[in-house]
């Protein structure tokens, strides 16, 4: 496979599910707020700083808002991480390696971007909550139409990897923010505010029913151990680099490349292995900022080795 083809795969794999994320996260910060009483903290600074773009949006906006970071984070033509900025990429992505893709998960990703497009032109959503949840279900059909449509080739590892990327990368993402930002006093730990926004995180990543199926009670323990570390949940930090680690060595196997890259598949293998092997309460004793801090940069070394293992005279996409 060419190398500009593998990495429009990749990166369109990643661009969809970036602002499938962003649409859950504005979900259920949208949900929280009709729930949470007024002494709670504002969630909006917070969803902000989850992105890593807290500066972009100062350059835009005074203000923490609502209204100010949905737009930011759904609908600004400006900021490259948006949805409809990361949809967008996605299309064009997609437009330039038709061939490897079925026309219906071209179709279903044009849609999609439409979707957002025309919302994008209102000066306001009606309904938030019932706009994003039909967002993440769009996002859901078109993941489905890909798995469905597109063979088990070298293309739909390099897909699955850019997804799974991604998605390890939110999720710790969404963890940091609530552990350091939405819980205003220590005294509120294990009340029914506490509980409220545990629980909203495992509505955030599609995990509160599989949660309660292994945990009776919301806990700090059992909630990030389930985050990181639960092997069977498709969006866990492990579940999603153990995915990837595979993938990557389905790549090299099926490649026919003199010398094999082996850059990004043992840094994913040791990632792999540092998460199989580390427990929750070591995470909670060294502080769960620092270790979601070393998570993910090792994730963005791992994009780096992507790009030195597999597109190394290519201009990145946009991050």
């Amino acid at each position: 496979m060419l190398s500009r083809v593998a990495e429009s795969i990749y990166w369109m794999s990643r661009q969809v599910e970036r602002a499938e994320n962003l649409a859950r996260f504005l979900e259920v910060t949208h949900d929280l707020i009709l729930d949470q009483p007024e002494s709670l903290v504002d969630p909006w600074e917070p969803l902000v700083q989850v992105t890593a773009d807290k500066e972009l949006f100062l350059e835009q906006h005074d203000q923490f808002t609502a209204e100010s970071v949905t737009h930011f984070l759904a609908f600004d033509h400006d900021y490259p991480n948006s949805m409809l900025s990361s949809l967008r990429l996605a299309r064009e992505n997609a437009r330039g390696v038709r061939e490897s893709l079925s026309s219906e998960a071209f179709e279903q990703l044009n849609e999609f971007y439409h979707f957002v497009l025309d919302a994008s032109r209102q000066s306001s959503l009606q309904s938030p909550n019932d706009y994003f949840d039909a967002v993440r279900r769009i996002a859901i059909q078109w993941t489905g139409v890909l798995d469905s449509t597109m063979p088990r080739d070298i293309g739909w590892h390099f897909a699955n990897v850019g997804r799974l990327i991604e998605r390890a990368d939110k999720t710790s993402r969404i963890l940091d923010v609530k552990y350091f930002n939405l819980l205003p006093r220590v005294d509120d730990v294990g009340t029914a505010i506490d509980d409220l926004q545990w629980s909203a995180l495992l509505y955030a990543i599609s995990g509160f029913e599989a949660y309660r199926r292994e945990s009776h009670t919301i806990g700090i323990h059992e909630v990030v151990n389930f985050f990181l570390f639960n092997r069977s949940f498709p969006r866990s930090v492990l579940f999603c680099v153990a995915g990837a680690d595979w993938s990557l060595a389905e790549i090299n196997e099926r490649s026919r490349a003199e010398e094999p890259k082996n850059l990004a598949k043992t840094k994913m293998g040791e990632l792999r292995h540092r998460l199989s092997h580390t427990k929750v309460e070591e995470v909670l004793a060294g502080g769960m900022h620092q270790f979601i801090d070393l998570l993910q940069n090792s994730l963005n070394d791992i994009g780096d080795a992507m790009n030195e293992d597999y597109f190394p005279s290519l201009v990145s996409e946009p991050r």
